[in-house]
């Protein structure tokens, strides 16, 4: 059964650790969703990029070359050519939730729902999920993401990048 709750930066390091040993030797791609044109939705390309200039071989999704809900499609078709189970598809996105749980993270062992606070309807991604919500959700969430705090969103990223390389080291 999946667990649905937030955790703090310390308790993403536990799930990340948890999802390790689940991942097993395989592969993984780190899918980082997002633009870097919108403040609160570049949590996913500024994650993409702090990982890709640490090393990491397998990241779509940058501030340079955004994976967004323009590119998401053609990203979904080229994972899914892969075979079935050769590698994790770690999905990393921005959200919005509940005032409680604004600067935490969501981890899933699921299939992620990318746009789902914006009322997009795109295609399920990735084996696995890393949501950081980044602001409470809302009747307009496209204002609601442009003017979440950079600040926020800069150390939310770098909370997912020191989980993500405490469990998952080059």
């Amino acid at each position: 059964m999946e667990r649905l709750y937030t955790v703090d930066g310390e308790g993403l390091k536990r799930e990340l650790l948890e999802l390790r040993e689940r991942i097993g030797a395989r592969p993984i791609t780190f899918l980082c969703i997002g633009t870097d044109r919108s403040t609160g939705d570049a949590l996913g390309p500024l994650v993409g990029t702090a990982l890709a200039n640490a090393g990491y071989e397998r990241v779509i999704g940058t501030l340079a070359s955004p994976c967004d809900a323009n590119t998401l499609p053609t990203w979904i078709a080229e994972l899914a050519a892969a075979p079935p189970g050769s590698e994790a598809v770690v999905a990393i996105d921005a959200a919005l939730g509940r005032p409680e749980s604004v600067g935490r993270f969501q981890v899933t062992h699921v299939p992620m729902l990318p746009g789902a606070s914006m009322r997009r309807d795109l295609p399920p991604v990735g084996d696995y999920g890393i949501a950081g919500i980044v602001g409470t959700n809302g009747i307009k969430p496209y204002a609601i993401l442009q003017n979440t705090s950079l600040y926020r969103v800069m150390t939310m990223a770098e909370a997912i990048v020191a989980a993500i390389t405490a469990a998952f080291p080059r």
